[in-house]
């Protein structure tokens, strides 16, 4: 028997022993390691972050063609230990401030970020599974982390129960598949379907797969816990939720789709455009009506998925590289926004409403001006990262011939920049009832600052995200 190769999967197994580290040194120390524990999670995140690159980008599978490693992962792996990354920064200030340390959040976090890494990397509807559940067990205590909230228990016993039963939904898709088709491999199932005659019972099981990975992404139609979870759920875990979770979901269902399945591209290309499409309507029009910050980002998530997903629904090299490099634009405005919304305070208080917002540009310039920037991004307005990111699916989509899906985007976007403009408008041209807390945490500072320059890096240089996308998608077609 063949020994696996461990150095694939070595970001991985440096995650999960240093998690196990970390339990049992937050064991015996209690409340006061939660700093110690938070920071040295976050330098297991930069080392694995730098171990990735290293186990390869050539496509290589390892413990009997579970487990995958190519261009596409390596891309993907880096945006979500990112992502995790700083989100783990923006939480240290707030549970000292909010009194919660407790040495199980930044184990969590890492936990979840495992997850997400094992999904990217998933090769077979049962690493798929496992890599899934890891992610989504994690993701259901951090929900409900704030015990003490009525609201964090609410938002998560909803993520909770409509999260079970989106993976029910995936698990009894992957056993139609595995009954139909015999395998649970993708590069056998990929081989079952090249031969033609594909049986009913395999697409049936697609569907279920379908839907069990769009309730991960927060697509409509299975978006209904997205704004109630992250309203209720404390902001730095909010902020957690809108980028990582999204980043690994959309990293495997690209890979589901044009890898095993992609034999079956005419049938389920059709329900990805009707996914997008109302994924893009419905976050537009949503946010509209919101005065809550953080209902009003989750609407906005849900229409950015839209967006992602005209990506995925052009269905060839061109388009995945347009969705990856919106994925890439997508991470860093919405830390931004989140480390913002986490900076507003009024006596000590942590305020989400839009209206709160007022006056910003007369109190926190700096501030104001950076949410300017992630919110012009957001809305698409050229010449800022969001428009190109936007550019690059809307062009893959056009060229494909989809060119109404392409105006749909166009037009949601025009609806949307309403909401953002509005946000704008407040902080620079109303007038506060009371002005927000001056004084911002070093590290929130830290996150506007640096995510803020980032946009404006994609912005006016964005060649280097586009090759590194363009290599990675390359990859996932065996380029």
């Amino acid at each position: 028997m063949e020994l696996p190769n461990f150095s694939l999967a070595l970001p991985e197994i440096f995650i999960a022993l240093s998690a196990m580290a970390l339990l049992v040194l937050g064991a015996f120390r209690k409340q006061e390691a939660t700093q110690g524990i938070a920071i040295l999670a976050i330098i297991t995140m930069v080392v694995a972050a730098l171990l990735v690159p290293a186990a390869g980008g050539n496509r290589a599978e390892t413990f009997g063609g579970m487990f995958v490693v190519d261009g596409f992962a390596v891309f993907s792996k880096l945006l979500v230990l990112v992502a995790s990354s700083l989100c783990l920064v923006m939480s240290i200030n707030w549970l000292v401030k909010e009194k919660l340390e407790r040495f199980e959040y930044p184990v969590l976090v890492l936990l979840a970020t495992l997850g997400m890494l094992m999904m990217i990397s998933a090769n077979n509807l049962i690493s798929l599974y496992l890599g899934l559940e890891l992610q989504s067990l994690a993701l259901y205590v951090l929900a409900a982390y704030q015990r003490d909230s009525g609201r964090a228990t609410e938002a998560g016993l909803k993520y909770f129960v409509l999260g079970s039963l989106a993976s029910g939904m995936l698990l009894y898709g992957s056993s139609l598949i595995y009954g139909f088709a015999g395998t649970t491999g993708f590069d056998d199932l990929a081989k079952v379907l090249a031969h033609g005659g594909i049986p009913v019972g395999v697409i049936v099981g697609l569907v279920f797969v379908m839907a069990g990975l769009a309730f991960k992404i927060s697509a409509v139609p299975f978006h209904m816990w997205t704004p109630d979870v992250y309203e209720g759920a404390p902001t730095p875990i909010t902020a957690f939720f809108a980028v990582a979770p999204k980043i690994a979901a959309f990293s495997l269902l690209v890979r589901v789709m044009v890898g095993p399945f992609g034999e079956l591209t005419a049938q389920w290309q059709q329900v990805v455009i009707f996914v997008s499409v109302a994924s893009m309507l419905a976050g537009s029009f949503g946010a509209i009506a919101q005065n809550n910050i953080k209902r009003l980002m989750a609407y906005s998530s849900i229409g950015h998925v839209g967006y992602g997903l005209i990506g995925l629904a052009v269905g060839d090299q061109v388009g995945i590289r347009g969705l990856l490099i919106y994925l890439a634009i997508y991470l860093f405005m919405n830390v931004g926004t989140f480390a913002i919304i986490l900076a507003m305070r009024q006596k000590g208080r942590l305020m989400e409403g839009i209206d709160d917002l007022a006056g910003m540009s007369k109190t926190h310039p700096m501030m104001a001006a950076a949410m300017a920037i992630f919110m012009f991004s957001m809305a698409g307005v050229p010449p800022m990262a969001g428009f190109w990111g936007k550019f690059y699916v809307f062009m893959a989509a056009v060229d494909k011939g989809f060119i109404a899906l392409a105006i749909i985007g166009v037009l949601t976007s025009v609806v949307s920049a309403y909401y953002y403009l509005r946000i704008i408008k407040v902080m620079y041209f109303d007038e506060p009832k009371e002005a927000l807390d001056r004084g911002v945490s070093g590290s929130l500072s830290f996150i506007m600052g640096v995510n803020a320059l980032l946009i404006l890096v994609f912005t006016f240089v964005p060649s280097p995200l586009v090759s590194s996308a363009g290599a990675a998608a390359a990859s996932l077609f065996g380029g």
